[in-house]
């Protein structure tokens, strides 16, 4: 799945008025060779920030491109796995010998006592996502199924106007329709921007199901009065 880069700005909020001069990441590019869209794209558009207080590899001028911040600092890089994050928790890093279709690499967590690694995203954009839901309490998200997909993107909008929430708006979609209080144990994750919302439960078995309801019909059988869309949200989005 491709993460929706404009979904990504929504939780990123505005970028620094200072762009980040193409050269640097070309310069970047030719030292590592094509980097994963997502990742090329904040660099483009942001080109720093910090993850847990702790700041994320950029790039730099040609003159500065092995100062320790910038990615293509020596250190960085351990055979096919590249640093881009280090704070108390781990090491976060690419997974060069991983690349997706799309030309993604995915992140793995490696542990400073043990040296084990553990994925924790599909995608940069996905690592961004997954940070911001913990930063504000949702852990990697409401069910396995929409942790799954914030690795990927934190949320998207397809062209018929279906949309999936990200970490940046979820909780405040859910409390302006007062889901917990008219369908309690379940989860508004999306909606089709046409007054119908997407709906998962959060507790249970059937942590897969997306039901398709009327906003303004919530009830605690949503599974009952809603339209089964789908048992597999991100097989169905991979294939429509």
């Amino acid at each position: 799945m491709t993460p929706d880069l404009e979904q990504l700005r929504a939780l990123l909020g505005a970028p620094p008025r200072t762009a980040t001069p193409p050269h640097w990441i070309e310069h970047a590019e030719a030292v590592l060779g094509p980097l994963p869209p997502s990742y090329r794209w904040w660099l483009a558009e942001y080109g720093s920030g910090a993850v847990a207080g702790a700041p994320i590899a950029t790039v730099a001028p040609t003159d500065h491109a092995a100062d320790s911040d910038a990615v293509t600092a020596v250190w960085r890089r351990d055979g096919n796995r590249l640093c881009i994050h280090l704070d108390d928790g781990g090491e976060h890093r690419f997974a060069l010998d991983r690349p997706s279709a799309e030309g993604e690499w995915p992140i793995l967590r490696r542990d400073p006592f043990d040296g084990e690694e553990d994925l924790i995203a599909d995608t940069f954009a996905g690592f961004l996502a997954v940070h911001d839901a913990l930063a504000r309490g949702l852990r990697d998200g409401p069910n396995p199924t929409i942790a799954r997909l914030w690795r990927t993107t934190p949320g998207l909008l397809r062209p018929d106007g279906l949309l999936l929430y990200g970490p940046h708006e979820i909780a405040e979609r859910n409390e302006t329709f007062e889901v917990a209080q008219y369908a309690p144990g379940w989860t508004l994750v999306g909606d089709d921007s046409g007054g119908r919302g997407l709906l998962m439960r959060h507790h249970g078995r059937d942590r897969h199901s997306v039901y398709v309801l009327d906003l303004g019909a919530l009830g605690e059988d949503v599974a009952e009065d809603g339209d089964l869309l789908t048992d597999d949200l991100i097989g169905w989005l991979a294939a429509v």
